[in-house]
């Protein structure tokens, strides 16, 4: 569980401290008074970029010449992540420096962003990382093996725009991207599993979606690493016409329908495809109930109706979760009163200031 987070220098924040307990914090007040910056800061407690996939530079509240800190108390556990000026973000565990993956073992995070309300209709690459966001909140070594496929693909790329014709060296690099591609894919199909089962008889307000791993071209649904390395093989000649990898994991994309008329998400309605994205996220938070995960939900309450958020917020307080919600106003989260902490965060002369509401 996070029991405090304190920030410095991070995006506008010079300072912060909060204190967490079990309930839901409903984060309230105008837009640009610094309530996302809360979220994105507590999703750098995971591995990766956060919530807005920003560079360490872009989140320093004084420039990419500047750094920030990040505390917080997690389980009993003392964890900090830092930039230092133009440095990568380092991460320290009870005073122990360890890799960006050591977080995903220690709490697993979800997050629902504005952003992601175009995911049904965005282009494949925005569903592949919200899956991976997903598969890693099963899997914390998940981002290990995207690492992997990822430095073996960069130089398969290398010698393919330099027409190189070291076969030898290939067959290296293409073995390596089918044993780590096999595990990303395994992880993959593996989570949509879970997230099937966690939907599956679950008193829900939101539609349940029917999940697909979608090969995109060639093999990015395959989870044989000989199979993956097969096909890389064969592909070299059009792969060098390309100058680039065409084949593979990172080339999947997630299919999602729902309904009795089994109907694309894409082709959904707005409110409908929040409420599939919803659905997702609860399921995902159902299935890592024995972790107690960290949900993110920024601007939750935008596309629905008073019902359906009063139904979300039902769901959100029964979970083995925490959550930390945004909203422009404290009346959208009215049906949280008694069950909820607030907290009001005000911009007055350029400078944050929030204030604890029971």
């Amino acid at each position: 569980m996070l029991e405090s987070l304190a920030l410095a220098q991070f995006r506008s924040w010079a300072r912060l401290n909060l204190p967490f307990d079990a309930r839901p914090l409903a984060i309230f007040g105008a837009n640009g008074a610094g309530k996302t910056n809360i979220l994105e800061a507590a999703s750098m407690l995971s591995p990766g970029r956060g919530l807005r996939n920003a560079t360490p530079g872009d989140q320093a509240r004084q420039g990419p010449d500047a750094g920030w800190r990040i505390r917080a108390a997690i389980g009993g556990r003392e964890v900090e992540t830092a930039a230092p000026p133009g440095e990568p973000r380092s991460v320290t565990i009870d005073d122990k420096t360890l890799p960006q993956v050591a977080l995903g073992g220690l709490m697993r995070v979800i997050w629902l962003t504005p952003a992601m309300d175009r995911l049904w209709t965005d282009p494949p690459e925005s569903r592949r990382r919200f899956l991976d966001r997903i598969t890693l909140s099963f899997h914390p070594d998940h981002a290990a093996a995207a690492l992997t496929y990822e430095k073996a693909m960069r130089e398969r790329n290398r010698l393919l725009k330099e027409d190189s014709r070291d076969a030898g060296w290939f067959r290296v690099l293409e073995a390596q991207m089918g044993e780590s591609g096999a595990g990303i894919t395994r992880n993959r199909l593996d989570a949509i599993a879970r997230i099937a089962e966690a939907q599956r008889g679950a008193e829900t307000a939101f539609p349940a979606a029917n999940l697909t791993l979608m090969p995109g071209e060639g093999s990015a649904d395959d989870p044989d690493p000989a199979s993956i390395a097969a096909r890389l093989a064969q592909m070299r000649p059009r792969d060098f016409a390309a100058g680039r990898t065409l084949t593979g994991p990172h080339r999947a994309d997630l299919g999602a329908h729902w309904g009795p008329q089994d109907m694309p998400a894409a082709l959904s309605s707005t409110g409908e495809q929040k409420a599939l994205l919803l659905s997702l996220i609860l399921a995902n938070a159902r299935a890592l109930a024995a972790e107690r995960p960290l949900l993110l939900l920024d601007e939750v309450a935008a596309h629905l109706d008073a019902g359906r958020r009063a139904a979300l917020y039902d769901e959100i307080a029964a979970l083995p979760a925490q959550a930390l919600l945004t909203g422009t106003g404290r009346e959208l989260f009215a049906a949280l009163d008694g069950r909820a902490q607030f907290l009001h965060v005000r911009r007055e002369g350029g400078i944050s200031t929030a204030g604890m509401e029971g």
